[in-house]
């Protein structure tokens, strides 16, 4: 599923990848839908068909996953917002040992999320999730999110690496897609990024698993021949 021995950096998305998604799920489907009614004296179900319909227009640009941008068009504090639901931000299952065995192998493990800086400050506070890969570069340091197919460019000048050598593992097939035609090597979708909701029918070009602890034995494999030798 993975070839390790080709590999020398891996990308990680973060939401949905390495933290769970239910958090995510939870505050825009839930959570700021309750406070906007709040502020607009409206039923918690017409809060949501107001706002649902309004989210799902930015899908796939940066307006999507930034905090300013849905502060500003809400005239909500979205970050304190989604303190108020923290307790919900946690590793997906096996995500630390899976970065502890990257880091052992000495693959150059990166964080590459849409995740604007703001919650992004929050969720490594309670996470502590900084200390377990080597960088963090958010999509909003270039003004484009990783759907875009200039993202990859501008992420190539930030962190050198060359495409053929990268794995990208990512629960969003349209950045997957998107990696792809950007020559990224091997891609890999995450079918289990949310722990509430049932998991994702697999893709028929992308590989994907539910948790890594089903790739943990490969590379455990690649370490052990590259210590061998």
């Amino acid at each position: 599923m993975v070839n390790w021995s080709s590999l020398n950096t891996v990308f990680l998305d973060m939401d949905g990848t390495l933290l769970d998604l239910h958090f995510d799920n939870h505050f825009w489907l839930e959570h700021l839908p309750l406070r906007y009614a709040e502020q607009h004296n409206l039923a918690p179900q017409e809060a949501k068909d107001r706002l649902i319909p309004m989210i799902m227009a930015e899908r796939g640009s940066l307006n999507w996953y930034c905090t300013d941008y849905w502060s500003e068009r809400l005239n909500l504090d979205i970050t304190a917002l989604k303190a108020e639901v923290g307790e919900r931000i946690g590793y997906r299952p096996h995500v630390v040992e899976f970065l502890q065995t990257l880091k052992a192998g000495r693959l150059h493990s990166v964080i590459v999320t849409n995740c604007h800086p703001d919650p992004l400050a929050l969720k490594l506070e309670r996470t502590g999730l900084a200390d377990h890969v080597e960088g963090i570069v958010s999509s909003h340091q270039f003004g484009k999110a990783k759907e875009d197919p200039e993202f990859w460019q501008d992420l190539q000048n930030a962190v050198p690496y060359n495409p053929a050598s990268t794995l990208m593992v990512d629960d969003s097939l349209p950045v997957l897609e998107s990696a792809r035609r950007a020559g990224i090597g091997q891609c890999l979708a995450i079918l289990a990024p949310d722990s509430q909701q049932a998991p994702r029918p697999a893709h028929s070009e992308i590989p994907g698993i539910r948790h890594f602890d089903e790739i943990l034995p490969g590379l455990r494999r690649q370490q052990s021949l590259q210590s061998a030798r």
